[in-house]
């Protein structure tokens, strides 16, 4: 399997398909690159180089039982585009990965990277604090640390099947693929990795990452995303982004760019050529 090994000894898996600009994607937790199947076929397809890697402990990385954090995920991002040379590449960041495509544009980005999009992404900061009444309180994310210790296996299975997908909404068309899907990328990870990864992804504050992005960013979120609330994240790192853009879809989840692959990819391929 194609892989890198860090200064720290992690081993990150990435796949690299095609050629042209390359457009690099950041999954969330506790996924893979391949919850990127529907973009990466569909940008292959339009002539781009699609990159996606996963993230250490995730996936076909290795479960390495340190660095789980957001210093460590943009270092590992940066090690893969050096790696294979990438410039002028887009990066498109979902929820946990939306931070991480974050910190890594604003911190290694420059004169490397053309464009950035963040789906349904965490940043500025998710969890709940007198700065941040919007945000998530911490009693939520410490039931995530204690349900995934109890049984992994159904608590991932309880979060593909309910809020991740809004298959829990009464108007929802289930897909059960996709549900197992979500489970089959999850349990292929280190429970480690995945424990310490809610502290990384909902206690980071990347408020200043986010002022220091210049580049043109599209702010994708959907108004019924119940894992990552629009009002504390999307809304606000729209603001703090010097040349972002907004775009808010009613009625989507957190997993929008799955269940709705066709309409944002296109939204996103516009955006790049636009």
């Amino acid at each position: 399997m194609p892989t890198i090994t860090t200064k720290d000894g992690a081993k990150i898996y990435f796949k690299d398909w095609g050629s042209g600009q390359p457009i690099v994607f950041h999954h969330g937790w506790p996924l893979s690159g391949d919850d990127w199947d529907a973009q990466m076929l569909f940008f292959v397809n339009q002539g781009f180089r699609v990159v996606a890697h996963d993230r250490r402990g995730h996936g076909r990385s290795s479960q390495i039982d340190s660095g789980h954090d957001m210093d460590h995920y943009a270092l590992d991002v940066a090690a893969v585009t050096e790696h294979l040379g990438l410039s002028d590449a887009v990066h498109i960041g979902h929820s946990t990965g939306g931070g991480e495509a974050a910190s890594y544009v604003a911190r290694y980005g420059k004169g490397r990277v053309d464009k950035l999009v963040m789906i349904g992404a965490v940043p500025p900061i998710m969890l709940k604090s007198a700065s941040n009444p919007e945000g998530t309180p911490l009693e939520v994310f410490d039931d995530f640390r204690a349900q995934l210790a109890a049984n992994r296996a159904q608590f991932y299975l309880d979060v593909a099947s309910g809020p991740f997908y809004g298959f829990n909404r009464d108007d929802a068309k289930v897909s059960q693929g996709m549900i197992e899907n979500w489970w089959r990328q999850g349990m292929m990870g280190s429970a480690l990795a995945h424990y310490h990864g809610i502290k990384a992804f909902s206690e980071t504050d990347f408020t200043e990452d986010l002022k220091r992005i210049e580049v043109p960013t599209l702010v994708m979120h959907g108004d019924d995303d119940q894992v990552v609330p629009i009002n504390a994240s999307g809304i606000k790192s729209a603001e703090i982004i010097k040349n972002a853009t907004l775009k808010v879809y009613k009625g989507y989840s957190h997993g929008m760019a799955t269940t709705h692959a066709d309409e944002i990819n296109n939204d996103i391929l516009n955006f790049i050529r636009s």
